[in-house]
Order: structure tokens, then C-alpha cells, then sequence
């Protein structure tokens, strides 16, 4: 049977269409299923200015050498947004006003104003990416909300976001659920590199989500961020942590502590940011004691303990160290604890020890 030179040519091109259809589809599924780029992930002590210069230097390296642009933040979804608003705006409006929403954070320091400045002067090809629940949602997101609905972005992809960003904030600060907010950033943080299309990332965190092999620092029962994105992604996922460079070498002061009836001359270490792992703490002071040990080497230890790496200076054997909590109510607690050479899943830690009361 012949077939028209016409028909021929309808069976031609539907033909064609089928395979292209085919390679298509195949094309489209390789895309989604696009395994990701490399991770590198940092664990700082936030606002840190020899940490955030180094951060610095990491980044501007893969921004200038590699061509990354993509920078993954300990921040809310929408704060990094409005912080890719100011990075196209002609002054620092959107800059001042989070700075303003930062009260009572780490994050409220010149030393973080100037790094985003840095970033903005010599790699103002940057996009950044927020990963983490929604801090500040009743200002930030407020007003980030308002800003999409005033530009007829209601119904786009980045209102929602925000909106689900906002819920994770109310629900996290409503429960102080510290396993919901390690988890969610995870969860946070894999459904942001998928829409990234296997970009290679960089990720600046705080040391307390990047041990590879731990647990979360609050309730040590789940696997912390860095755990669990090793598990998934395996050796794309690559962890630092840079929070030695924060160490103190030199007291900042000397203090007088007295204990019971006697003095003690006490050296002050300063302060670490607790606000961004525990919402009901503002940050703690630590002072070491000198000549103190022989005093309360027999005392009652309690079983709390706290690694080495929490302190913002070395920690020798053999000494008695103070530690105030200030909490977000403003009142304080106080611990005493004592470095004996104890470790705790494989951390040298202090431990805390009870000042016995008279009657």
C-alpha cells in the first residue's frame, strides 16, 4: 500500500514530536532529580570579628575563584529576602530597620552590619538564603509581608514561604521546642537546595548545629543540622567549625567573686550569644577563679556538664570557673563548675558542683 507524500510527512513529524516528547520527559526527570552541589558548611560563634573575617575570606574565595553566589544563613527565610532587597536598593534603609529587629540578639553588632556591607562592596553578585524558623516574625516577617502584598505579591512563591517561615517562628518561640527547630532547618535547608538546581553553596551557622557527629545542643536527643545533612547528602556535605578563632587569650578584666566568707580574684572571659540555640536565654558570662581549686575539688558535682568548646577561652585541669546566665526575662542564674579532666561523649567537659549554704 502506498502512502501519500503528505501523510507521509504527518507521520514524520509526529514521530519526531513522540521522541522529543521522550527525551523531553527524560531531560525534565534528570533535571529534578539533579543530585547537589557541593556544601560548605561553617560553625561560628555569631558576631565574632576574627570569625567573620575569615568567613569573609572563605567567601569572596569561592564568589571570585569559583563563581558561587549563593550563601545559605542561620537567618528566617524572609530576613534573607529583605537582605537581597538591599543588596539592589541604593541605601541602607532595609539594612538599618533588621538592625533595629535584632535587638537583643548577636546579630545587633556593627562588626555583622560591616560583613553584610563587605559582601555587598566586592561580591555584590550574591544571593542569600535564610534556612532557619522565624525569628522576628512579628517585625521582620510583618513587615516583609506587608512590603509583598503592597508590590502585588501576595500570591507568589515567596509570600508563602514567608508565611510558612512566620508559622515556624510562632510555633518554635510558643513551645520552645529546640528538636522542632533543629529539624525544621534541616527540612528548611534540603527544600532550598533543591530549588537551587545542584548550585555549589556556601553556609555560615552556629557551631552548635555543624558537628558532623553530634547530637542538638539543647536536649542532645536528635541529631544536630550537620548530622543529619551528612547522613542525606553524604560527601557533598562538608562541615568546619571556625569558633576557635573566637578564643580569648587575655582576660578582659579582673574581677573580685566572693564566695562564703572569702574572696576570690577572678578573671573575666566576657560573653557568648545565647539567644539564636535558646530562646528563654539572652547570652553567659564566664570568670575562672584563681588558687580556687583546693577549695572545691570535694564539693558535690550535679551531673551538668559543659563542654570545653562553650567557653570562649582554653580550659585547663585543675580550675574553678563562674558562669552567669543571663535570661530573657532579665533575671540570672549562676553555676559554679570544675574542670577535673571528665569527658562526656567524647568532650572534655566542666562540671558543674554545689556551693554548700549555712543554715
Amino acid at each position: 500500500m502506498k502512502i501519500k507524500k503528505r501523510n507521509l510527512i504527518f507521520i514524520v513529524i509526529a514521530i519526531v514530536a513522540m521522541i522529543s516528547l521522550i527525551f523531553g520527559g527524560i531531560y525534565l526527570a534528570t533535571r529534578t532529580q539533579q543530585r547537589p552541589g557541593q556544601m560548605y558548611l561553617y560553625g561560628e560563634e555569631h558576631s565574632v570579628e576574627q570569625i567573620l573575617e575569615k568567613e569573609f575570606e572563605l567567601w569572596s574565595s569561592y564568589y571570585h575563584d569559583d563563581g558561587m553566589r549563593d550563601l545559605f544563613l542561620e537567618l528566617p527565610y524572609y530576613t534573607a529576602q529583605y537582605l537581597n532587597l538591599w543588596m539592589q536598593s541604593d541605601s541602607d534603609d532595609i539594612l538599618n530597620l533588621l538592625y533595629q529587629d535584632w535587638a537583643g540578639t548577636a546579630m545587633q553588632s556593627q562588626e555583622m552590619i560591616d560583613f553584610y556591607k563587605r559582601i555587598k562592596s566586592e561580591c555584590p553578585e550574591t544571593v542569600f538564603h535564610g534556612t532557619d524558623v522565624g525569628h522576628q516574625y512579628n517585625t521582620t516577617g510583618a513587615r516583609f509581608l506587608d512590603y509583598l502584598s503592597a508590590t502585588g505579591q501576595k500570591e507568589s512563591e515567596v509570600y508563602r514561604l514567608s508565611q510558612e517561615n512566620i508559622e515556624q517562628g510562632k510555633y518554635y518561640y510558643e513551645h520552645s521546642d529546640n528538636v522542632y527547630r533543629e529539624n525544621q532547618m534541616v527540612e528548611n535547608f534540603i527544600q532550598t537546595i533543591q530549588r537551587l538546581d545542584g548550585a555549589d553553596v556556601m553556609g555560615i551557622y552556629g557551631s552548635a548545629h555543624m558537628g558532623i557527629e553530634a547530637m542538638d545542643y539543647a536536649t542532645n536527643s536528635v541529631p544536630c543540622m550537620a548530622n543529619q545533612l551528612h547522613k542525606k547528602y553524604g560527601a557533598a556535605l562538608h562541615a568546619e567549625d571556625l569558633s576557635s578563632l573566637a578564643l580569648n587569650h587575655e582576660a578582659y578584666r579582673v574581677d573580685t567573686i566572693e564566695i562564703g566568707e572569702k574572696q576570690y580574684k577572678a578573671l573575666y572571659w566576657g560573653k557568648v550569644d545565647l539567644s539564636a540555640i535558646l530562646p528563654d536565654y539572652q547570652y553567659r558570662e564566664f570568670w575562672q577563679l584563681e588558687n580556687a581549686y583546693d577549695d572545691f575539688k570535694g564539693k558535690p558535682a550535679t551531673g551538668n556538664v559543659l563542654p570545653y568548646n562553650n567557653y570562649p577561652m582554653e580550659i585547663e585541669i585543675g580550675q574553678i570557673y563562674v558562669i552567669d546566665y543571663m535570661k530573657a526575662d532579665g533575671s540570672v542564674v549562676r553555676e559554679y563548675h570544675r574542670s577535673d579532666g571528665n569527658t562526656w561523649q567524647g568532650y572534655f567537659v566542666t562540671e558543674e558542683f554545689l556551693i554548700a549554704t549555712e543554715n
